[in-house]
């Protein structure tokens, strides 16, 4: 596969970022090119919401690579990681080859027969290097354990892998990785040293309200700045779960799918499940009064 141009200024990667619906700060776009331009991984940091995935999915499609996600979860491992061998198929195989060679099977040989790319399953590491060039998502990176950190950085370093029954595989062009951490702990120096790192933010209201414009197809601008207003204000009071992107669009949405052109307080009221999650968060909103949120 050929390797789409990579943009020549962080503009120029924040306007093809915005042409898919993505719209990155200067910040953020300058990190990102960086990446590209070194070949060296992403490390994003931030609340959830902030927009940490979507930047690796939006890279994707700016760039026109094909997207490769590993979700990281507590105790996940090499083999769901980065690759496992299909044990029925080689069952399969190798009862095959004894039933040709009527008991005459030589071990050596047939245990060498298991062991090849053929019955090889390709996890979303090893199809990382593999398929490159590519996006390479790996995912809230802090629900991870310190051992699959470890087992990163060579990845991380050579851009490569050992399979010890295959040997060295190495990628012929990096992939452009883009870790995400929502720092439920804190990842090691030696992971983020290998790293470009950037702290993602919540927008800003006019950012906000940009987002809702390219995101909400229809939304009229009043509408659009009731709720980045309101969100940003829910964002001021100490919820459980700040409201995220993801949520300032489902709100929109909502209200767009009632034909609402206002954010009035009864609405506001009767919509606060596409915004907040938490009922201990709807509870202290309704205490801290509906009408704070309204522009």
């Amino acid at each position: 596969m050929t390797q789409p141009p990579v943009p020549h200024s962080p503009g120029d990667l924040a306007a093809a970022l915005e042409s898919t619906g993505y719209l990155a700060d200067g910040g953020l776009a300058m990190a990102a090119f960086l990446a590209l331009r070194m070949g060296r991984p992403l490390f994003c940091e931030g609340e959830p919401g902030t927009g940490k995935t979507s930047l690796a999915v939006g890279l994707s499609q700016a760039l026109e690579l094909p997207l490769i996600r590993l979700q990281c979860h507590e105790g996940i491992d090499a083999s769901q990681a980065l690759y496992d061998w299909d044990f029925p198929r080689q069952l399969l195989h190798l009862r095959t080859l004894e039933a040709a060679s009527d008991g005459r099977l030589d071990a050596d040989e047939a245990e060498s027969s298991l062991y090849t790319e053929r019955f090889l399953l390709a996890r979303p590491l090893l199809q990382a290097l593999t398929e490159t060039p590519c996006v390479l998502l790996i995912d809230e990176i802090d629900r991870a354990d310190d051992e699959f950190e470890a087992f990163l950085l060579q990845l991380l370093d050579e851009n490569a892998v050992t399979i010890p029954e295959l040997g060295h595989i190495r990628a012929d062009t990096p992939p452009l990785a883009v870790l995400t951490s929502n720092r439920t702990r804190e990842v090691h120096d030696a992971l983020k040293r290998r790293c470009l790192y950037h702290w993602l933010e919540h927008p800003g209201l006019a950012r906000e309200i940009a987002i809702l414009q390219r995101r909400v197809p229809g939304i009229g601008d009043d509408l659009a700045t009731q709720v980045a207003h309101a969100v940003q204000e829910l964002r001021k009071l100490e919820l459980l779960k700040p409201p995220g992107v993801a949520e300032t669009l489902d709100w929109a949405i909502a209200l767009r799918e009632l034909d609402r052109d206002v954010l009035d307080a009864e609405i506001a009221a009767a919509t606060l499940g596409a915004v907040l999650k938490y009922r201990e968060d709807h509870d202290r909103v309704v205490r801290a009064g509906i009408g704070r949120l309204l522009a």
